[in-house]
C-alpha cells in the first residue's frame, strides 16, 4: 500500500460532486485549488468544468446536475448501484458504508450512503488506513471507470434511443456542454490514482446493471 496518509482534500472536492447549493461556485474554485496542488493532469481536466459551471446561475448548476445524474439521466453517481445495479451485493456494501459513516458522525443528508460525494467526505474521517484503500481502489476508483465510459457517445445513443421509446416527454437539453460533469468525474479518477499508487486499470467485475438494464429494454422494445 502506497499513498500518502493525508487525504483531507478528499472532503473539499466531495462539495463539487454533491448537488449544487448556495456558495457552489466559491467551492468550485476551491475544489480546482486542490486539483493544481496534487495533480497537473487532473487540474487541466477539471478546469474546463470549474470554469464552465462557475458561469451558470445557481438554478443552471443544479438543472445541469439533475440532468446528469438524476432524471432522465446520462449515469448515476450511486456508487454501490453503478457496481451492482439492483443485485444484494449493492445492499450490502450500502450497510457496511452506512456503519462507518455512523462510526465517525458523517451526515449523508437526503441521499443514500454509496453516494460519491458522501463517500469522499468519508475516506479521511476512517482510521483504518487499509480499509480505506480498499474503498478507494475497489468501489470509488472501478465506479468512475464505469460512470466514464456512460459519458461515451456510444452509450449515450443508447440512452438516447431508450428514453425517446420509454418516456414520451423529454426534457430539453443544452447544446452547449452537456456533458460538462465526466471532466470533473475524469479529474477525480486521475487524482485518485496519484494519491492511492493506483497504477493499473480497474478491471470490470461485470457490466453495469443501469447499462445491462438499457441494453436488454432496447432489445425488447425493438
Amino acid at each position: 500500500m502506497t499513498y500518502s496518509s493525508d487525504i483531507s482534500h478528499y472532503t473539499i472536492l466531495s462539495d463539487v460532486y454533491g448537488y449544487p447549493l448556495e456558495g457552489f461556485t466559491k467551492q468550485l474554485g476551491e475544489a480546482l485549488q486542490v486539483f493544481e496542488n496534487r495533480n497537473q493532469d487532473a487540474a487541466d481536466l477539471f478546469r474546463p468544468f470549474a470554469e464552465f459551471m462557475s458561469s451558470l446561475s445557481l438554478k443552471d448548476q443544479q438543472e445541469l446536475f439533475v440532468r446528469s445524474f438524476e432524471v432522465q439521466s446520462v449515469t448515476t453517481i450511486d456508487l454501490g448501484y453503478v457496481l451492482f445495479g439492483d443485485d444484494y451485493k449493492r445492499g450490502e456494501l450500502l450497510v457496511q458504508l452506512s456503519r462507518e459513516h455512523r462510526a465517525v458522525n458523517n451526515d449523508c443528508g437526503i441521499e443514500l450512503a454509496d453516494h460519491l460525494a458522501n463517500v469522499l467526505r468519508l475516506m479521511p474521517l476512517m482510521e483504518d488506513k487499509a480499509l480505506v484503500h480498499e474503498l478507494a481502489q475497489k468501489i470509488v476508483w472501478v465506479a468512475l471507470g464505469r460512470i466514464i465510459d456512460a459519458f461515451s457517445p456510444k452509450q449515450m445513443a443508447l440512452k438516447d434511443d431508450f428514453y425517446k421509446r420509454k418516456l414520451t416527454t423529454l426534457i430539453d437539453r443544452p447544446t452547449e456542454n452537456y456533458l460538462i460533469y465526466v471532466k470533473a468525474i475524469e479529474a477525480l479518477f486521475v487524482l485518485m490514482e496519484r494519491d492511492f499508487g493506483l497504477t493499473h486499470e480497474p478491471e470490470p467485475e461485470k457490466q453495469s446493471d443501469f447499462l445491462k438494464n438499457l441494453h436488454t429494454e432496447i432489445a425488447l422494445e425493438g
